[in-house]
């Protein structure tokens, strides 16, 4: 069934046109309630980000799942892996999460979780489509939902975070500074990290519904990079609006991505002797990540980009630890998703296990220079490989880089682009021939 709505991770778009208004999310709800309701008694649960427009689709949606006859539990402010580790021990039918993620304040989405706090499954989310196209009802008054507010949300998903190190972990003398982008994390993170030992100093965590990801958090990791060098601190970590990606700085002032991130967790549960099954990456993941971990004996796969397909290939081939560059880590042997509170409170309880700093830890992967051109095009070819002049240039490139680099070619998934991607030893080199192929790509397809 061809999707109308739902994309790779939800429902997402600028507030105010369609389908982020509040007349589509009120039907959204009732459709969604009509579908999760409809083997009786339920109720979901709500969070969001702190986006100014949270508060308008949050009453929208408690209006229509009330009107579907489904009881919503309110969670306010919420990263969205808190949302569904809630969902989960709550025992809720789905928990549903009003957010965009790392975008600006002007966007917002919709998105769900199951009951088991994974993302819906495929027929669940095209029989909500299906609902969409019907007239909406109302229960009768004795059967309308109640909403009730969880109280306690936030002190239950601190002590889960926590549980996911040694509880003897003392960070005491590691001095952290965290950016929380002005996001769901602000009032949870510092809680976490202080909560374990560390001293915490924080930016980002004054949020006022404009100002989410704005210059700060992992999208923009220069301000964390500023604050860890003139504060002297041990490392910094940014989180993005909803709290589902980490980035980290170490003390020297280099940013940390989501690459060594993977490769740091890897190596702890290797040493451990608690990593299952392969690693799994993305078509993007820095091919220095690949080498460092088959030195290790350790495959890596790759999945095409978005973590709804690192997930769906680490449950095919029974592994525990995927994730992607921007920082979206999935540790299935903790948590149902990603989380980026849980996944940088691996790597403290690394640097806490071994007496290594972030710097140190890092140094078994060896990036590889990556350049990234994104060629505006009319039309999204769906087979770039019968583009004859295009692929030919690629495959060119490929003979030049000899086995020692690797070259992708991948239509954007949201925009009217063709990224170019080319990746080697030799920077000067692949920066060179990234241009000619991103040259070719634009006097053919533009």
């Amino acid at each position: 069934m061809a999707r109308r709505f739902f994309g790779t991770d939800g429902i997402r778009g600028k507030v105010g046109e369609a389908p982020i208004t509040p007349d589509f999310v009120l039907k959204l709800g009732w459709a969604a309630g009509q579908v999760l309701g409809g083997q009786g008694p339920a109720h979901v649960l709500v969070g969001k980000d702190t986006r100014i427009s949270g508060y308008m689709f949050e009453s929208a949606l408690e209006a229509g799942l009330s009107a579907a006859g489904v009881d919503t539990q309110l969670l306010g402010p919420m990263p969205t892996p808190g949302i569904a580790y809630l969902t989960r021990t709550l025992r809720a039918k789905a928990g549903i999460v009003i957010s965009a993620s790392h975008n600006p304040y002007p966007d917002n989405g919709i998105k769900f979780f199951s009951a088991a706090g994974k993302k819906l499954p495929d027929e669940v989310e095209e029989a909500i489509e299906a609902q969409l196209d019907r007239p909406m009802t109302t229960v009768a008054p004795d059967r309308l939902g109640k909403a009730t507010r969880i109280g306690d949300a936030r002190g239950r998903y601190i002590e889960f975070c926590k549980s996911t190190v040694p509880s003897c972990m003392d960070l005491s003398g590691l001095h952290i500074v965290l950016d929380c982008a002005h996001g769901a994390t602000y009032h949870i993170a510092p809680h976490v990290f202080s909560e374990v030992g560390a001293r915490v100093e924080c930016i980002g965590v004054h949020p006022n519904g404009l100002n989410i990801n704005a210059g700060c958090g992992s999208m923009h990791p220069e301000a964390l990079r500023r604050e860890v060098l003139s504060r002297g601190a041990d490392l910094g970590i940014a989180f993005d609006g909803d709290g589902d990606r980490v980035l980290m700085v170490d003390h020297t002032g280099a940013l940390v991505d989501g690459d060594e991130i993977l490769y740091i967790i890897a190596t702890s549960r290797l040493a451990l002797g608690k990593l299952e099954g392969p690693v799994v990456g993305t078509l993007m993941t820095n091919l220095g990540l690949e080498h460092a971990l088959a030195q290790l004996g350790v495959p890596l796969l790759r999945a095409q980009v978005g973590d709804r397909y690192v997930m769906e290939m680490l449950e095919a081939h029974g592994g525990t630890l995927g994730g992607e560059s921007s920082g979206h880590i999935i540790c299935l042997d903790r948590t149902t998703t990603g989380d980026g509170i849980v996944s940088a409170l691996q790597v403290l309880a690394e640097m806490w296990r071994t007496g290594k700093s972030l710097h140190e830890l890092k140094q078994g992967m060896l990036k590889y220079p990556q350049v990234v051109r994104n060629v505006r095009v009319k039309t999204k070819p769906s087979r770039l490989e019968t583009i004859a002049p295009v692929w030919k240039v690629k495959e060119a490139v490929e003979r030049k880089l000899n086995g020692s680099g690797r070259v992708l070619l991948r239509p954007s998934g949201t925009e009217p682009v063709v990224r170019v991607m080319v990746e080697g030893q030799d920077a000067a080199l692949i920066d060179q021939l990234a241009q000619e192929l991103a040259a070719v790509v634009e006097r053919t397809l533009a």
